[in-house]
C-alpha cells in the first residue's frame, strides 16, 4: 500500500445505456473505496466515436486522492466497468464504461497490463479537453510539458461540451 496519497488522473467514457447515471454510479463507487477520494470532476464532452460505426461516447476526466499502488488501483477501476455492464467484445467498440488510469503522480511505469502516462493520453482530445479543464498545469512525466500545452497541438473540433 502506498503510505502518502498519490494525485491520480482517470478518464470516463461510455456510449451504451445512461451515460450520465453510469458516470455518476461510477464515481460514487470510487467515492466509497477505501484509500480513493475525488478531488475534482470535469464538465462532460460529447465526442466522436474512435473505431467501428458506433454512437458518439460522453467523456470527462477526475482527479483523485489515492492510498494504493497503481496495479490496485487499475484492479478497482476494472471492477467497476464490469460493475456497470463493461463487456470487452471488440477493440475500440462500444461500451457502457470505460476508466483509464491516465498520470499517477509523476511515475512513469511501463508493465504489460499498465502504461502509466496513458499511452496515447496526448494524441486524444476526448481526454485532454476534459483533463486540462481540471488539471491544466499537470506535468506530463514523459515530454515534461503541461497538459493545457499538450492540448494546443491536438484537433478538438469533435469535444462538444453536453
Amino acid at each position: 500500500m502506498v503510505q502518502t496519497a498519490a494525485r491520480t488522473a482517470i478518464a470516463l467514457g461510455s456510449n451504451i445505456g445512461n451515460s450520465l447515471a453510469i458516470f455518476t454510479g461510477a464515481l460514487e463507487t470510487l467515492a466509497q473505496t477505501s484509500g480513493i477520494s475525488i478531488q475534482a470532476q470535469s464538465h462532460w464532452y460529447r465526442t466522436k466515436a474512435i473505431g467501428p460505426t458506433q454512437p458518439d461516447y460522453l467523456n470527462g476526466c477526475a482527479i483523485l486522492s489515492v492510498q494504493i499502488s497503481p496495479q490496485a488501483l487499475l484492479a478497482q477501476l476494472l471492477t467497476i466497468e464490469q460493475k456497470f455492464g463493461r463487456v470487452r467484445q471488440e477493440h475500440w467498440g462500444p461500451r457502457t464504461l470505460d476508466l483509464d488510469l491516465l498520470l499517477y503522480d509523476d511515475l512513469i511505469l511501463q508493465q504489460p497490463n499498465l502504461q502509466i502516462p496513458h499511452p496515447r493520453m496526448a494524441e486524444r482530445a476526448f481526454v485532454l479537453v476534459p483533463l486540462a479543464e481540471i488539471a491544466p498545469d499537470w506535468i506530463d512525466p514523459i515530454s515534461q510539458r503541461v497538459i493545457q500545452d499538450l492540448l494546443l497541438e491536438i484537433n478538438t473540433n469533435d469535444v462538444h461540451l453536453f
